[in-house]
């Protein structure tokens, strides 16, 4: 997202949205800044995966574990579009909105499709799709579109590889076309009404 953690000494200005700090021996801290307040911290006294907010939660993309069985398994019988399936936290952590609409329009697949009706074909190719999107947006730096950094103080480069985000009206990379927006579950989804017929 767009907060972060850096160590800095204990007598450094607090800066805005500076949360909190831990305490080191050496007259260092480790200081957690949140922005947009998606971030939270909790004291655990047992095992950590236990954790009320942690414990429902589904698989990571960038695992062996992940793909498209595992998808079309989980989307049995229901009816909610293949982005906000995807974007799930209890189905698929880490795919956050920028990553579904890259990862949907690489694999060619409209994101208001219900993902129950996809196929377990199309969702090895999804999944590898997300594979794909994530392991670039890393190696790239993340995505800066604000204000995010990384842990060395540059932004993410993935915003200049970006095919759909942030593109809605503009001609399609492939066929041309002009892309199209709309808000699915309250976020800004683009695709491309030709390449990404279902």
């Amino acid at each position: 997202m767009s907060g972060h953690l850096r160590v800095v000494s204990s007598d450094a200005p607090i800066r805005t949205h500076d949360h909190i700090d831990f305490h080191f021996e050496d007259d260092k801290v480790l200081r957690f800044n949140d922005p947009r307040r998606f971030g939270s911290v909790h004291w655990c006294t047992h095992a950590v995966h236990e954790h009320p907010l942690l414990k429902r939660l589904g698989i990571e993309p960038l695992r062996e574990e992940f793909d498209g069985t595992y998808l079309f398994e989980q989307s049995r019988k229901r009816n909610i579009a293949v982005k906000n399936f995807i974007m799930d936290a209890h189905v698929v952590v880490g795919v956050g909105n920028i990553y579904a609409n890259e990862a949907l329009f690489l694999a060619q697949i409209r994101p208001t499709t219900a993902a129950g009706s996809i196929s377990r074909i199309r969702f090895e190719r999804l999944a590898d799709s997300i594979k794909l999107i994530l392991q670039r947006a890393i190696d790239a730096g993340g995505t800066t579109l604000r204000d995010f950094v990384g842990f060395d103080g540059n932004p993410g480069y993935f915003a200049f590889e970006l095919d759909v985000y942030g593109r809605a009206g503009m001609p399609c990379i492939h066929c041309g076309k002009r892309l199209k927006g709309i808000v699915l579950g309250q976020r800004q989804t683009v695709y491309c009404p030709a390449c990404q017929r279902r």
